[in-house]
This record gives structure tokens, sequence and C-alpha cells, in this order.
């Protein structure tokens, strides 16, 4: 991603994902209506039921804003075919069903809290009538069900799809980010699934590029795209194609599901959540961390409490995530360096006790502090012929910094310390 106009996804470094839809008021699960197999005539008629008087597209934002993130995704159509957006091509949209354009609702209120707006639109849905069936569609288990796509045309489907995204990207103004889900080309069960030519994909990206010429566009038309989208795990080290390294988007859940499940009660901590966002930034991605309102509409308490603590830490931690980036010097164990120009940060995830290590930076720090409440940290180079005695450490090799902590752990969620680095061991570095 080298474009000037991206540059603002790797500093932003976090965003909020927003899952919502018909399916959230089933509460299980955004892919209900396929692991249920529920028919695409009896799913429809759940949208007589479906009216998210608590959706407060105002209140999503601020609260994204307020949890330290810089963009936001709404599904505007996910793989069930329901449209959160004013679709001249089908009826089977909020706006026909409960009166409201919700991605409208959306994009103004990201723009009135100065976030970047990001859409999520899905290659798959299960309800167009030329949608044909695969592995993945609710009616791939009836009888009759490969007889059934003799009537379909993906080429009609084809330009269902790129109508309606013509209609995404011409009738909400500018579109910073589009997400697309997803392409799926193996066979499964004697179903083939599907790829590039079933979107017309290369088709599909040049009129996205050419309606916004500064949007940027994930992977999952299944051609390269301007960053690679990891779900619902860390990769282990930066990420790289043909050993170049590529822009990416750590795509994460609260509980590992993306609509409303109400009875998925295995959530994340929020301190887990900020380790893996500090392990993204420091790998040289971005963390897409996803809500899923309920179905009235409502952000849930759960989701809110976790984005408040997140939020509290990034108010006073955001300069080691938001414009850094990886670090050029070796973490210690138990830690995770985040670098930004001259700042070297030491995120420490285990509290060690007494005294820091860091290799190699004896004579290149000017100063250290701790980033929640600015206050020094005593730093010595370490002797290298000192031994390790009674009552002084040793043992360190030479080039050794050596910072002296308290005993006591500060009260956040993780303990930063920021280095200000000379001008040789800062270059190279500046994100900012």
């Amino acid at each position: 991603m080298s474009r000037a106009e991206h540059e603002w996804f790797g500093h932003a470094r976090f965003g909020l994902f927003v899952h919502f839809g018909l399916y959230s008021t089933l509460a299980r699960h955004e892919w209900v209506m396929t692991r249920e197999r529920i028919d695409p005539e009896v799913y429809e008629t759940y949208a007589e039921f479906f009216d998210p008087d608590r959706f407060d597209a105002a209140d999503i934002a601020r609260t994204a804003k307020r949890a330290g993130m810089r963009y936001a995704v709404l599904t505007a159509k996910h793989h069930e075919g329901f449209s959160l957006f004013d679709s001249r091509l089908s009826d089977f949209t909020s706006v026909r069903t409960f009166g409201r354009d919700l991605v409208r609702e959306f994009v103004d209120a990201c723009r009135a809290e100065g976030l970047r707006v990001g859409l999520y639109y899905s290659l798959l849905d299960w309800h167009h009538p030329d949608f044909t069936l695969d592995h993945h569609h609710p009616l791939r288990d009836v009888p009759d069900a490969h007889d059934r796509n003799a009537g379909r045309d993906m080429a009609r489907y084809r330009e269902f799809l790129h109508g309606q995204v013509r209609e995404l990207l011409t009738g909400y103004g500018t579109i910073d980010y589009l997400f697309y889900d997803f392409t799926y080309p193996e066979t499964v069960g004697g179903w083939p699934g599907k790829g590039p030519h079933d979107w017309g994909a290369e088709g599909l990206l040049a009129m996205t590029r050419q309606l916004q010429p500064g949007i940027v566009v994930n992977d999952r038309l299944g051609i390269p795209g301007d960053l690679v989208t990891p779900e619902q795990y860390q990769p282990s080290a930066p990420m790289r194609r043909d050993g170049v390294d590529v822009a990416w988007e750590a795509c994460q859940t609260l509980n590992g599901s993306w609509g409303y499940d109400r009875d998925n009660l295995g959530f994340k901590t929020p301190d887990l959540l900020l380790r893996m966002l500090v392990d993204s930034v420091s790998k040289n991605g971005n963390m897409l961390l996803n809500i899923g309102p309920d179905g009235r509409g409502a952000v849930t308490p759960r989701d809110r409490e976790s984005l408040a603590t997140i939020g509290s830490w990034m108010d006073l931690h955001a300069d080691s995530v938001v414009g850094a980036g990886p670090a050029d010097h070796t973490a210690p164990p138990g830690t995770v360096l985040t670098q930004r120009g001259d700042r070297l940060y030491v995120h420490l995830f285990h509290w060690p006790f007494g005294h820091l290590h860091l290799p190699g930076l004896a004579g290149k720090v000017r100063y250290v502090r701790f980033l929640h409440d600015g206050s020094q940290i005593r730093a010595e180079a370490t002797d290298p012929d000192q031994q390790a005695l009674t009552t002084e450490p040793g043992g360190q090799p030479a080039g050794t910094l050596t910072l002296h902590l308290p005993t006591v752990r500060p009260d956040v969620e993780i303990p930063v310390v920021e280095l200000f680095l000379d001008d040789g061991a800062a270059a190279g570095a500046d994100r900012s």
C-alpha cells in the first residue's frame, strides 16, 4: 500500500467493525441462515419483525472514537442479502422494510466524529434468485438442490452485484475503505465454489477505483487488493508476499461471532484485545475489532464495557499505537516494541521485578518515562564487567541499558515505557 492517499490507513492502526443485519434479530450468529438451512423465502419473512429502534449511528461513532479507533466499517449487506441502504435494485432493504437508510446514518455519523468511513459488502447473496447454490448456500441439502441451479444465472447476479456497489460508491460521498467478502474457489461435497470470475472481480475492482479513486480495498475479491486480511488469528510475523512486506489488518471479534449471538459468552478480556492490538502494530499491521449490535440495534453492555476499557488505555497510550509501527530494536522477553519516529515504546506484557534490560540501547537513549503518567524512569548503561553480587545486578552484555522499575505495577492494562532515542537509534523509523 504505497499510494499517498492510502497513508491514513497505516497511520490509523485501529478500527471498528460493525456487523449488523437481519441476522441480529435472530441472535444466533451472522451465518444463521445457512447454519440452520433456512429457506430464503422463510428467512425473508423475519424482516417483518426487524425494527432496530435503538440503532444509533452517532452513538456507535462516538464509542469508536472514545475507544481510540480512527476508522469504522459497517456491513452494508451481508451474505443473507439484506441491504442496509436504499437500493433501487432490491426490495430486501432497510429502507423498504422499516424506512431507514442505516448506511446513510452511519457514514454521516462517522464523518461528524472525524472517523474514516468504511463499508463491508458481501459478494455472496443467499436471497438473490440468480445466485447459484454452492456448499455455503442454505438450500444445498434440499432433495433437488443441484436441479435448482438450472434456472439461475450468475451473469444476471454479477450485474446486480456491480449495480449495488455502484450505488454505494456514488450515493454516499467519499468512502475511504471497501471491505469485500469473500471468495471461495474450492469444491466441497461436489459443489464448486466461487472465484474471481464469478464476481467479475477485475472489472469490479476497476469500477471501485474509478468511482472512488482514493479508496482502500481489501484482498477478498480473489485478486490482489491494497491489503490482506487475516481473520480470527494473529500473524506470527509481519505479513509478506513474495518476500515483500504487505499492508495487513487483523479482523477480530470480541467473542468469536461477528453478528449478535446472544448465548455466546466466550468474550476476550480487554487486556487480551489490547495485547492483540499492540502485537499487530509491532508487526506493521492494523486491527479491525468487531461489535455486533443486538436485535434492536443497541451496542450491548458487554461490548460497550470492553470498548470503554480499551478507550481508557488508548487515552493514555495512543502514541504507542497510532502512527507507530515495528521497532528497529530487540524486544526483551515478555515485552512487545513499537516505534514512532524517535520514540521507542516498550509494552510490558509481564511485569518484571526491579529491572528491565534493553540490549543494544546503552548510549542511544536521551530520556525514559512511563507513558501513562509521564514519570521518569532511571536508566543506566550496564557495566559488562560487573558481576552479579549479593545486592547488585550484573552479567549483562555490553551495550545493555538497564531500567529501574518500581515494585508495584502501574494500574493500567498494559504498562508502557517510552524511550526518547538519539538520532542514530531513531533513524529509519519515522512513521508519524
